[in-house]
């Protein structure tokens, strides 16, 4: 039995990988550089959990495999070179964990999360994704089966190691340029890679670069003519999205908007090659979403407090779409958006974009930009958001079924609030560590 240590396993996506590989009977343990709910869940389910890092859980283990936000000082990296114990980063460590498995890999800057998520109520398989199923509630949910349903990443090219049999492509806008130089061939080519591994592909083909791959042999969904008669249901308060797809039929899914109805028809084309259609219908309605995204924390007759992981202005953008309809089908009256920044590259490379995703607010908090590790740089967000008569707060909390702002004594408790951001406002806003 192979002994395998991960430096950063409280991470959303490394934390997936623990488990599944502990489920494919390795001895897995973990540091991580705090305690949080994800670090004290796995030492629940039986896998060793140091904090902080340090030399000493290194041992005798076979391999180690750390998260991107882990830097060559580590004193875990240092010891285990020092030991020639292998060290693999999470992209360099996917060939090892996906090898000779049929992977349904899902990539895209937005909504591979959702997809892939969608895509396991239907194919039978593991599922490996970098958010938390409610249908599921985790991140791996294990099955004695030869496929895999995985959320693969762009952000730093490790999709091109995730051995994809089915490639789903929900678009390909460019993000994350820093890593690829800020090169868009550079970019593109690396999809294109992506995509020419597959022995089945399924692409947006509205999107503006995957609308040029006319030559590769692919199932390509036209959302604006494939996807007819959308509407959206309520039922005892959640939304869910009804709608036709192509000569299918009618399918129904939890969530709401445009984009929820493009996810779920992606993965009901990729799902049709592996399981009979009436099949796809039935099971479609298990899924009911994934923590983090478009997520109802709370509500009653005047409001609902939603937590969505929206920090890219297309997310935000389309997300307050479906906010909007939602209050409209629901009868609130008033939307407020906390906003918490994630990344100062992220914000600068996308600041006019974000600037006019907010449209339609009512209210807008912006709390300190969530830096993951980035130096500080200069925005004049109150210059640059003046049209939206931004409130600056240092942080929210969870008081009851409310929000409170850190030193105010009023309570956000009226129609719609909801907060977006990749950083710990998920965590204000659900009142735990």
């Amino acid at each position: 039995m192979k002994k395998i240590h991960f430096v950063g396993i409280g991470g959303i996506g490394l934390s997936a990988l623990a488990r599944y590989l502990k489920k494919e009977k390795y001895q897995v343990s973990g540091s991580d550089i705090k305690e949080t709910k994800i670090t004290k869940a796995l030492r629940a389910e039986g896998i060793l959990v140091s904090v902080p890092h340090d030399s000493s859980n290194i041992t005798d283990q076979d391999i180690i495999i750390y998260s991107a936000v882990i830097k060559d000082d580590n004193a875990e990296l240092i010891e285990a070179r020092k030991r020639n114990i292998i060290t693999l980063s999470r992209k360099d460590a996917l060939p090892l964990i996906l090898k000779n498995k049929r992977v349904f890999s899902v990539c895209g800057a937005h909504g591979k999360s959702t997809t892939s998520a969608i895509l396991a109520s239907m194919v039978d398989g593991s599922v490996i994704i970098g958010a938390e199923s409610k249908q599921f509630d985790t991140n791996m949910y294990y099955r004695v089966s030869n496929n895999i349903i995985f959320e693969a990443d762009e952000s730093d090219s490790s999709f091109l190691n995730s051995n994809p049999y089915v490639a789903i492509v929900t678009n390909a806008e460019p993000e994350h340029m820093e890593y690829y130089d800020y090169d868009y061939e550079k970019f593109y080519d690396a999809y294109r890679q992506f995509l020419e591994q597959a022995s089945i592909r399924v692409i947006n083909a509205e999107d503006d670069f995957l609308a040029t791959l006319d030559t590769l042999e692919a199932i390509r969904l036209f959302p604006s003519r494939d996807i007819k008669e959308r509407k959206t249901i309520i039922k005892n308060g959640e939304p869910f999205t009804s709608f036709i797809l192509k000569d299918l039929g009618r399918f129904e899914v939890w969530g709401i908007g445009e984009h929820i109805a493009i996810d779920a028809s992606l993965a009901i084309l990729a799902s049709i090659n592996e399981v009979d259609l009436e099949s796809t219908r039935e099971k479609i309605k298990n899924y009911r979403g994934i923590k983090k995204r478009f997520d109802i924390l709370s509500k009653s007759e005047n409001y609902a407090l939603i937590d969505d992981y929206g920090h890219h202005p297309t997310e935000i953008k389309a997300t307050l779409r479906s906010v909007k309809r939602y209050a409209n089908l629901m009868g609130f009256k008033k939307i407020t958006a906390i906003w918490q920044p994630h990344k100062y590259s992220r914000t600068i490379d996308n600041l006019p974009a974000f600037i006019n995703c907010f449209a339609g607010v009512d209210e807008l908090l912006i709390l300190p930009v969530w830096s993951a590790g980035e130096a500080i740089r200069d925005i004049d967000f109150a210059k640059e958001f003046a049209k939206y008569h931004p409130k600056f707060i240092d942080s929210v909390h969870r008081n009851g079924e409310f929000i409170e702002v850190l030193g105010e004594k009023n309570l956000l408790k009226d129609g719609i609030v909801i907060g977006f951001g990749a950083g710990d406002i998920s965590y204000q806003l659900r009142g735990a560590c």
